[in-house]
């Protein structure tokens, strides 16, 4: 093989990574490299269509549809439809006299085309589809990369476990977590928002943004009432949150907790062999201005542990929160008995609510 091909073979690793990282940008200049790829496709099908037509008939052109369609903008898909529209009655109308499958064939890619114009237009980003579907899971993952509890000192384990309602990827409860520079103080923040699986998702995206960046930055009752404004300002339909706030010293095992309409937090005490419901209690967040909040202070032993939950666990429609929290009770206790190792993940797989979006956090002090 001569020197110039093995140096392009070399390069068009290169030059297709930069292909799709301007695909990926939105730019225009992207978009026109799109776009001249998938006329010069469909040109090679017209080309095929016209030499022999029963190798390539006019469905044949919806595979450049298509595929404008995934990688696309609204406009360069208008203009791909153009002249694929261009191409399909040439090829028909040099195939001879129209007969009535090949008016039928040109009728439905009219209604196909149609469909596709559509569901571009429908594109509040103003993205093809796929390329806003992975913007939205980064900015997903990117906020959950901040919900992931630290590693913690020896002696201090938490785990956790969610499912979301009907099985999406985007739910309406989340958790925030910082660890101290020191590593003495952990802070983290269960959060519900109002709904559930993707219409409570973006939402609840944004709501972690803003409190990924408080905590660690105000004392709790400033988090709350910060958190709470933020909320009243966006004038959601359904814009109140519950929320449960932990502040744990690693070294002393003293904790502080304060809630905002959330479930009662649990304390696992390991010389009685029993969970034991927390006292502290507030108003929802995102319902009023000033809402009061009242918290509760205990001590973490060796042993010992703290579990926070969404209702999503509790509720359902055949059980209020009440006799679903006396539920959790009992059939946590045998659970942390035998060890907490995935205990979250035992605790939910015991839930019958599948209705909703349901989570599970437990920080133990190991023995």
């Amino acid at each position: 093989m001569s020197t110039p091909a093995r140096r392009l073979l070399r390069a068009f690793p290169d030059r297709l990574h930069d292909a799709v990282m301007r695909w990926r940008s939105g730019s225009r200049e992207g978009q026109v490299m799109v776009l001249s790829f998938i006329v010069a496709l469909a040109a090679v099908f017209l080309t095929i269509s016209l030499i022999d037509y029963d190798r390539m008939p006019i469905s044949g052109f919806y595979v450049p549809l298509l595929l404008g369609m995934l990688l696309l903008r609204f406009w360069p898909l208008v203009g791909l439809v153009g002249v694929v529209a261009v191409f399909s009655v040439v090829t028909v109308v040099a195939e001879g006299p129209i007969t009535t499958a090949r008016a039928t064939s040109m009728t439905l890619m009219s209604v196909s085309t149609a469909i596709i114009l559509y569901q571009s237009s429908r594109q509040r980003s103003g993205l093809p589809g796929p390329l806003g579907q992975a913007m939205l899971v980064d900015l997903r993952d990117r906020l959950q990369s901040q919900s992931k509890v630290p590693p913690l000192p020896e002696g201090w384990r938490c785990q956790s476990a969610m499912d979301t309602a009907g099985g999406v990827n985007f739910a309406g409860d989340f958790l925030v977590a910082n660890l101290s520079k020191d590593e003495r103080h952990l802070e983290m923040i269960l959060v519900d928002v109002c709904g559930k699986g993707v219409g409570a998702g973006s939402q609840s995206l944004q709501f972690a943004g803003a409190l990924g960046g408080l905590i660690g930055a105000l004392p709790p009752q400033g988090l709350f009432a910060a958190a709470n404004d933020f909320l009243l300002r966006q004038r959601w339909d359904e814009g109140f949150a519950t929320a449960v706030h932990v502040l744990v010293d690693l070294e002393s095992g003293a904790y502080s907790i304060l809630n905002a309409g959330h479930p009662p937090a649990m304390r696992w005490d390991a010389l009685g062999g029993e969970w034991i419901v927390d006292g502290a209690h507030g108003l929802a967040l995102g319902i009023q201005e000033f809402p009061g909040f009242e918290q509760t202070s205990g001590q973490l032993d060796p042993g010992d542990a703290l579990m926070f939950y969404t209702d999503g666990v509790v509720e359902s429609r055949q059980r209020d929160v009440g006799s679903g929290i006396e539920w959790l009770r009992q059939v946590a206790g045998p659970v942390a008995a035998e060890g907490f190792d995935n205990a979250p993940r035992r605790i939910l797989a015991s839930s019958d609510t599948r209705g909703d979006d349901r989570a599970v956090l437990i920080l133990e002090r190991t023995a």
